[in-house]
């Protein structure tokens, strides 16, 4: 990625809904390099996709927590099941798989606190391969806009 490109990902990234040509002009580049640009940053799979940034609390989701979760056996099939399983979750914002002591993390946003121990004793606790998870209340959110590019080592 050169400085032009990186210049594309920043502007993308605070607003990914103006136009090419708003783009452009903001560049200082023809519109036409700009878009040869963006398509070829999409294609090396930079730009994944463009997407609207929704306040969980607007769709009745007032409570987030971090959930780590440890299952057994440790194998791929266990793994990849409670992936898949927990991703179709309606609560749960996103699913990662960790190595340490936890097996995976699970962001989940819901109604209230009750709510949230329903989610826990009733979706979790009752799952055969999990043997413990920790809860963590979200009080709040820091979110950086948009990840920059570190220099190289």
């Amino acid at each position: 990625m050169d400085e032009l490109d990186s210049a594309i990902v920043r502007l993308l990234q605070t607003d990914a809904r103006q136009s090419n040509r708003e783009l452009a002009r903001q560049l200082g580049v023809a519109p036409s390099t700009c878009l040869e640009r963006v398509r070829a940053l999409t294609r090396r799979g930079v730009i994944r996709g463009y997407h609207a940034d929704i306040d969980p609390a607007a769709l009745n989701r007032g409570v987030q927590a971090m959930v780590a979760v440890q299952v057994r056996p440790l194998s791929r099939e266990v793994i990849n099941a409670f992936k898949a399983s927990a991703a179709e979750m309606p609560e749960v914002l996103s699913v990662f798989v960790l190595a340490g002591g936890d097996d995976f993390l699970l962001h989940v946003a819901v109604q209230d606190l009750d709510h949230l121990h329903a989610f826990l004793l009733d979706r979790l606790s009752k799952r055969k391969e999990i043997v413990g998870f920790r809860t963590s209340v979200i009080y709040q959110q820091v979110q950086k806009p948009f990840p920059s590019l570190l220099p190289e080592a």
